[in-house]
């Protein structure tokens, strides 16, 4: 196993995805974060909070998209639905969709699909922690991400959150 981040990095660049936020949405009210189950919303936690620390009493919209069904491989394997908590419109919203790992593409494809039965945003970005470039099956490019990587397909990129694996750090395993 390699380190790609440690804890240190891991939070230094949620920081700096939050600061990037704000500064390509000056208007944060019609702005939405929503973060990708099950894992994506370990991150889209940490960036709201940040958000918070930095716009302190903001009302940041915030929401949960569970994405299971919406998956091209939903009938190969078994998948286990997760909650999907948005409890506000996203009609003419900016949007901005939060992943840990973009890797092929095809988790944001199923990600915009479902996204779509909550109305029409008038834009949607994406923020991952890490991008491992060259590896799409998709043409979806993260606007905002923590660290690029080169992988080749055998590789497996790990992200581990305190929440739930005891550690922050993300491996190359």
């Amino acid at each position: 196993m390699k380190t790609i981040l440690s804890e240190q990095q891991m939070a230094l660049s949620i920081q700096r995805l939050a600061h990037q936020m704000l500064e390509n949405n000056k208007d944060m009210a019609n702005t939405v974060i929503i973060g990708l189950q099950p894992r994506g919303i370990f991150m889209s936690d940490r960036i709201v909070a940040a958000l918070k620390e930095i716009i302190p009493n903001h009302p940041f919209h915030y929401g949960k998209l569970d994405i299971t069904f919406y998956r091209d491989d939903v009938r190969k394997t078994l998948h286990i639905a997760n909650e999907t908590d948005i409890p506000f419109s996203i009609e003419g919203k900016s949007v901005i969709l939060v992943d840990d790992v973009l890797y092929t593409g095809r988790t944001i494809r199923a990600a915009l699909d479902a996204l779509l039965d909550f109305g029409r945003p008038s834009k949607v970005s994406l923020c991952v922690l890490i991008d491992r470039r060259f590896s799409r099956e998709l043409p979806i490019q993260p606007d905002y991400a923590g660290k690029a990587i080169d992988t080749i397909f055998t590789d497996k990129v790990k992200v581990n959150w305190k929440e739930k694996d005891e550690k922050d750090e993300v491996v190359l395993v």
